[in-house]
């Protein structure tokens, strides 16, 4: 049985305590946007994911999706869920108004996204990526799409994709052969074959709105050629609502090791009539504006696995009686005592907490900076949201979903052999969390991102966001009366992360492959440093809020503790990381390829 009751305290700390909520009603039409009314939506949507969804994972796990006939039907219960979700008025939330959408923000978006995905990982694809697809449209297309579709995935009664890769091309975008031929009314047609499409083809809207990239016939070879075209399932009828069928079919489903209520769908385009979107052979720059969403909401979907992971862990560590503890038994009256009184169920269950926790907290402050950066009208504060989101965005899809990942199998390791049958949901929750280190991107491929792209970019610009922030704190809290020693152990790994940093810098200029050795381990490195960040920030207001009055002393005694262990048994792990980089790329190298 999986446990899982949205964690409110902590996300309103983290919104209200931690992020300071009461700046958003500074920017754009965030004014009326308070703390009570962001709570309330908390509140409901807290409902919505424990009674409606939840009950809804596990089955969807046994049923998964079924093609028939070229329609795919969900699990059972998937589509009242939906209903229920859309009715809600869920899939509006973070959209702007004039399309239907109820303007609110990424910061309180984020914490019900992982709601959703802690509640069901599978369901949560289909209207992640409707709000992906938004983004991208109402960000480039022409105004005449956008109001022909933008109020249909707002509502939520249609339903978005982003169709990329192919059978013989993965991350590599630029070998994709699929076409797009203009016609004389101004649209185009498209055929070829995509794979691993997400919500590909299901049952839960009425219509589905493909983002495909094609070649044009004149385009030029590479990633350079490749442009952006709307591809809906039914054609718009003249009144709006979805008409004739379109070209596209979906030609199989993919039999996934997880995630099985997502319909993972190869679509085959046959002269299918599609749009462009934005600017002709710029398609991969204009699909960023979703893929770099998706990344964002890929990393909730790990921290989303970590929280169920651990709530069902404790539940377990409770109930479960093994033997005795160390220092005398704590339930004498039991035949033995619960396995929470040993020492390394409680460094499992705490390891768990200082990861999802951390990785809340530092979520949350990126959502802070996309608010910015969407609503500010100080040009200078912009290109600093801009920058750090931009930093941030593979080290949270890469780092939240390894530790998400991480954190699941630790939990089953809590149950024992009890983690590794059907019974307990433990072992779905592994399959499921392991797809999100893959898609958007290995995390391989973040990590390049970050050496590679964002690291060197304006002189290290992007750097300045997170390391000046940082510096800033060590620098005031060093002397702190209680949390001295713990700022002085986090300054350490600071310095190592900067170490890293000069490291690549230097060896990276002269040869890539150095980097490419370094970047994994590196990008490790900068997201455990961050973690680390928000646990200090978080122990500073722990202690302010327990020398005054008030109650949850409990809370804030949890945080101070749990921030001990990130700092003294996770943080530590930079050190071998550096070392790790410092060794540089010969062993990793030196391999002939036959000898593998």
């Amino acid at each position: 049985m999986q446990t899982y009751k949205a964690p409110l305290r902590d996300m309103r700390f983290v919104l209200h305590e931690l992020h300071d909520s009461t700046e958003l009603a500074k920017l754009a039409g965030l004014r009326e946007v308070s703390a009570e009314l962001m709570d309330s939506i908390l509140d409901e949507a807290a409902k919505v994911a424990e009674q409606v969804l939840l009950p809804t994972n596990a089955p969807g796990d046994e049923i998964g999706c079924v093609l028939e006939n070229g329609v795919v039907r969900t699990p059972n219960g998937f589509r009242e869920a939906y209903d229920t979700f859309r009715q809600g008025g869920w899939t509006a939330l973070a959209a702007d108004p004039k399309y239907g959408g109820q303007g609110l923000p990424e910061s309180l978006n984020k914490l019900i996204e992982e709601m959703i995905c802690s509640a069901n990982l599978a369901f949560s694809l289909y209207p992640g990526l409707t709000h992906g697809a938004y983004q991208a449209i109402a960000s480039h297309a022409s105004d005449e799409l956008k109001n022909t579709y933008l109020p249909k995935l707002v509502d939520g009664t249609w339903s978005g994709t982003m169709c990329l890769t192919e059978a013989h091309c993965g991350t590599d975008l630029g070998l994709l052969r699929t076409r797009a031929e203009p016609r004389p009314d101004g649209s185009y047609k498209v055929g070829g074959t995509k794979i691993f499409i997400s919500a590909g083809e299901h049952d839960l809207t009425e219509n589905i709105i493909h983002l495909v990239l094609a070649r044009l016939p004149d385009a030029p070879a590479g990633s350079r050629g490749i442009s952006l075209f709307l591809v809906p399932k039914f054609l718009p009828a003249a009144d709006g609502r979805a008409g004739a069928r379109n070209g596209v079919i979906c030609t199989a489903l993919e039999h996934k090791m997880g995630i099985k209520g997502s319909a993972t769908c190869q679509l085959t385009f046959e002269d299918a009539t599609g749009w462009l979107v934005g600017t002709p052979n710029k398609g991969l720059a204009t699909m960023f504006t979703m893929m770099n969403s998706e990344r964002l909401s890929v990393g909730i979907q790990g921290l989303g696995a970590a929280e169920t992971s651990y709530q069902s862990a404790v539940a377990y560590a409770r109930d479960r009686i093994q033997g005795r503890a160390l220092g005398g038994a704590k339930a004498p009256d039991q035949a033995a005592d619960p396995i929470i009184v040993h020492p390394d169920i409680r460094r499992m269950l705490l390891t768990i907490r200082g990861y999802t926790e951390g990785c809340r907290a530092l979520g949350g402050w990126v959502a802070r900076e996309l608010d910015e950066l969407q609503r500010s009208d100080d040009p200078k504060a912009r290109q600093r949201a801009e920058d750090f989101t931009a930093l941030m965005t593979p080290v949270v899809k890469a780092l939240f979903t390894d530790l998400g990942f991480e954190a699941t199998n630790i939990a089953m390791q809590v149950y024992g052999g009890h983690g590794y049958i059907r019974d307990n949901g433990m072992e779905q929750l592994v399959r499921d969390a392991r797809i999100s280190m893959i898609y958007e991107g290995t995390n391989g491929i973040q990590a390049l991102d970050l050496v590679g792209r964002k690291l060197p970019q304006g002189a290290g610009r992007m750097l300045r966001t997170f390391f000046h922030p940082v510096n800033d704190f060590i620098e005031t809290h060093s002397g702190h009366p209680q949390l001295g020693d713990m700022v002085k152990g986090f300054a350490k790994a600071f310095g190592a992360l900067q170490l890293a940093t000069a490291q690549i810098a230097t060896t990276g200029a002269t040869d890539p492959e150095e980097a490419g050795a370094a970047a994994a381990d590196y990008l490790r490195l900068f997201g455990l440093v961050a973690l680390g960040f928000m646990w200090l920030r978080s122990a500073v207001i722990a202690v302010e809020k327990l020398r005054g009055p008030g109650t949850d002393a409990a809370f804030y005694k949890a945080k101070l503790i749990t921030a001990r262990f990130y700092v003294e048994r996770i943080l530590p792990q930079v050190g071998g990381l550096l070392a790790a980089i410092k060794s540089g790329k010969g062993a990793m190298m030196a391999m002939q390829e036959a000898a593998f």
